[in-house]
């Protein structure tokens, strides 16, 4: 791919002086999603989008090219995609669950039984048909517990899951979910890495709760209304309101329970998702294939319970970038915008950055402290180091971050 020259960039903050690096004149971008991420490319200053046969910089892939197309395509070394080759050893049910045992046993021999317990955040589940004995043993000793299906291959919002699905697990419903206005929810979080070897992690503050339209009962286990949170599926009820929706800004939900529970509960609440977020990529790290041009927006399903206690449920490689409402709009067109930051195709930041928009660095080769200088805070056993939920002044924020990078770039 062709090298071109370094120029002045405008961005949204001024000019700013692009770091010497592969010179381009501009930034060459495809995208094979036609949804909010097109929306944003095509309005990122200095970015050009090509067509099919073009040769570009960046690409917002889709699982399916990245089967057919990575092993053969020839890549600079400031081309960016949207995938690791092998993402599915975090997004796919069967796989995490081989990959999060393993680890919780190696933690179990490097550092005790207490360190392996915080791995303990995904609901029991078993491999359909290979561990259909260990399964049948487990539903003997606990006849009362109720039992789902799904598919190995998880679900991707925006795009179909390209693996075939041919296996299936069963995994332990939560029957205790926490609710609000009786109606159970779960929570979209999203969490970006840039990089596996080191782990280089990043949070973004902004998410939402996504509830059920109808209020939760264990009577009707098959009712898609009382137990999915899917908005896709919600929409379609019969009772459903499109005005008042179905989904809670992260803000809205953590003053919710802070009123409820008090600020220390909730810290506690929000350190173990943290858990949650590093324990799952640290199970994976020695096995994804951590290419330098790959970067990943991962959505995380989080559920909690009655106890406060939050659980995995899955891990998406592809989280919906389709709009369901302008507020819905508005924040994921801030996390692309955010995420295009941090992938910093133009040069423009120094790699010591802490916070970048509405993303906090969370995991860089080990824990990263509270940007506002505070140091880590051990709580219930878990490092208290989250701003999720917490205000997103990203705005004064990217403008302040600028204004000292471009300094640092003139001294």
């Amino acid at each position: 791919m062709a090298k071109n020259k370094n120029i002045n960039y405008k961005g949204p903050y001024g000019y700013q002086k692009l770091k010497e690096r592969e010179p381009r004149a501009c930034i060459r971008f495809k995208c094979a999603l036609t949804n909010t991420i097109l929306d944003v490319l095509r309005q990122r200053p200095g970015w050009v989008e090509v067509k099919e046969e073009g040769e570009w910089d960046f690409y917002w892939c889709d699982v399916r090219w990245l089967q057919e197309n990575f092993d053969h395509t020839y890549m600079d070394e400031h081309v960016r995609i949207s995938h690791f080759r092998n993402h599915y050893e975090l997004t796919r049910k069967n796989y995490i669950v081989k990959n999060l045992k393993r680890f919780r046993k190696q933690l179990e021999r490097e550092a005790g039984k207490l360190e392996a317990m915080k791995c303990d955040f995904f609901p029991k589940t078993f491999e359909m048909p290979s561990e259909y004995h260990l399964f049948v043993e487990e539903f003997r000793k606990n006849p009362g517990i109720t039992w789902i299906m799904k598919p190995d291959g998880v679900r991707c919002d925006d795009q179909k899951d390209e693996i075939p699905v041919e296996n299936y697990v069963a995994q332990r419903y939560i029957e205790n979910p926490y609710l609000i206005g009786g109606r159970k929810f779960d929570l979209r979080v999203y969490v970006l890495v840039m990089s596996y070897i080191p782990l280089k992690a990043w949070l973004y503050r902004d998410g939402f709760a996504r509830f059920s339209n109808t209020r939760f009962t264990l009577n009707s286990i098959d009712d898609h209304y009382v137990h999915l949170t899917n908005v896709a599926v919600q929409k379609t009820a019969p009772d459903y309101d499109p005005e008042k929706g179905c989904k809670w800004m992260i803000q809205q939900f953590r003053l919710f329970l802070t009123a409820k529970h008090g600020a220390e509960a909730v810290e506690i609440l929000f350190a173990e998702m943290d858990n949650i977020f590093i324990k799952s990529l640290q199970s994976v790290q020695k096995v994804i294939i951590s290419d330098k041009h790959c970067f990943e927006l991962y959505g995380y399903d989080i559920l909690i319970d009655q106890d406060l206690k939050p659980w995995l449920l899955e891990v998406n490689a592809s989280p919906s970038l389709t709009a369901s409402s302008q507020e819905d709009y508005e924040l994921k067109t801030r996390l692309l915008e955010d995420t295009l930051n941090i992938v910093d195709m133009e040069g423009r930041l120094t790699g010591k950055e802490k916070r970048v928009g509405g993303f906090d660095l969370i995991w860089n080769d080990g824990p990263v402290s509270r940007a506002d200088g505070n140091l880590d805070t051990p709580m219930n056993g878990f490092v208290a180091n989250t701003h999720l939920g917490y205000n997103n002044d990203r705005k004064k924020q990217l403008k302040q971050l600028f204004k000292s990078v471009q300094t640092q770039q003139k001294n």
